[in-house]
């Protein structure tokens, strides 16, 4: 009898599981409750639906590692870089995307996988046989969630993601704003002038962080405790961490001239970022929130070039559930106490698009070669994935466990030959060292 993989959840992890796996020559039933079964962030039944930001992050391959993983996964022939690469938006040295093409595209390659069936039922307790990953992500469904929590004795880890608002860009004034990415960056420019940049005076500034921190916000349900993660965090969070916090954060005025007037300098720079091919929404860049929707639509409209603002989304709030992978998860990303299942994605406690759709895309190979009767080692742990795998499978203190976007830190370090190598070297040494590991575990697979 043909083993089959059976993987929970068609977000990007899942869907990148799915496409590796099937494409190995695995037979792979998807499970996706959306649409039967709603979330409360997700707008479509499509699979990679991105709900929060529509930005995969920098696409820089040579001295950023999120660019690194971008290119590990091109290179291991991923769906989700395919999808994106096909439905790319200018953003400076960004990598966004028009996130409903982007979504079809996935769903309708993997809906087309002659070894793909997708099923449409909840699945609410964790599997005792056959083949499994679980790519659930932020919102695993409460049955599942608490059948997860039943199985590994462990008490569920949360925080709560946020979504930042839409606006239309029709309804911006752009005799107040301008177009240009930070520092001019971008190769053309489309690229170079792919962000919407609202200037703020100091007077300004303040006025609008006393609107924040006294705006309504949304409350949390009985049980519930807001342990935001440091990488999303609401803007108004930001604010009661300090009153210049975003001034260094989301809204720094530097590499920016305002051509309203040059030689005045912005005490603070809101940024919006293109959000679909046809450029008529921008996401208001690193502005996730919890506060209730008329307190967002009164603040928001206080921006300088967003007084007449339309929202085509306003910001929400949702829980973001995950394991604590370094004590339950073996280095093939399997649940030690049901070997049977492996687990990918947002849920083993890497935070991210991009992050979570690379521990799909191993989880998936792992599971493959497993039911094929190969051995599959993990990638170098000098490679961007190999990396995260190792951080989220050991390397991380369980006591203390949060989420982790993938960052030079977690590499293995490089030794310096005639002196202190200067950052930009010393991270160009990590991509290359990374680029040559990399491409030798793919060929070892062959």
């Amino acid at each position: 009898m043909t083993r089959v993989l059976h993987i929970v959840g068609a977000g990007m992890a899942g869907s990148e599981a799915a496409w590796q796996a099937a494409s190995l020559g695995v037979p792979v039933v998807l499970h996706e409750m959306r649409p039967k079964v709603a979330t409360f962030a997700h707008r479509t039944g499509s699979f990679a639906e991105m709900v929060c930001s529509n930005s995969f992050r920098s696409d820089d391959s040579e001295r950023n590692a999120v660019g690194l993983l971008h290119w590990e996964m091109r290179a291991a022939k991923g769906l989700v870089l395919e999808s994106a690469e096909r439905h790319r938006l200018p953003a400076g040295g960004a990598l966004a995307v028009d996130r409903d093409p982007f979504a079809e595209y996935i769903t309708k390659r993997l809906r087309a996988h002659p070894l793909v069936t997708v099923s449409d039922e909840e699945v609410t307790e964790l599997p005792t046989e056959g083949d499994w990953i679980i790519a659930t992500g932020p919102l695993t469904s409460d049955a599942l969630g608490k059948s997860i929590q039943a199985t590994t004795g462990a008490d569920a880890l949360a925080f709560f993601d946020a979504i930042a608002p839409i606006v239309y860009a029709e309804s911006i004034d752009m005799s107040k704003a301008w177009r240009q990415s930070r520092y001019d960056k971008g190769e053309t420019e489309e690229e170079r002038t792919a962000y919407i940049n609202c200037p703020m005076t100091r007077e300004q500034y303040e006025a609008f962080i006393d609107a924040m921190l006294a705006a309504d916000k949304a409350e949390f349900h009985e049980g519930e405790t807001a342990g935001y993660f440091d990488g999303c965090l609401p803007v108004e969070v930001m604010a009661e961490r300090g009153r210049e916090t975003l001034r260094f954060g989301p809204m720094k005025p530097v590499g920016l001239t305002n051509p309203h007037q040059p030689d005045v300098k912005a005490y603070a720079v809101v940024q919006l970022r293109r959000d679909n091919a046809l450029g008529t929404l921008y996401n208001i860049v690193g502005f996730q929130t919890k506060m209730k929707y008329g307190a967002q639509t009164e603040v928001f409209r206080m921006i300088p070039g967003l007084e007449n603002a339309s929202f085509a989304r306003l910001g929400g709030i949702h829980r973001n559930t995950f394991i604590n992978s370094p004590t339950l998860l073996d280095h093939q990303m399997r649940l030690k106490s049901r070997p049977n299942i492996r687990f990918a994605g947002q849920i083993t406690g890497v935070e991210g698009y991009v992050e979570s759709t690379a521990m799909g895309l191993l989880a998936g190979r792992m599971a493959a070669a497993e039911i094929l009767g190969r051995d599959l080692a993990p990638p170098p742990r000098d490679t961007a994935t190999g990396a995260l795998l190792a951080h989220i499978t050991g390397d991380a203190d369980a006591k203390t466990f949060q989420p982790m976007n993938v960052n030079f830190g977690l590499f293995p370090p490089i030794e310096a030959k005639g002196g202190r190598r200067g950052r930009k070297d010393r991270y160009l040494a990590y991509t290359t060292r990374a680029k040559e590991s990399f491409t030798g575990w793919l060929a070892s697979q062959e």
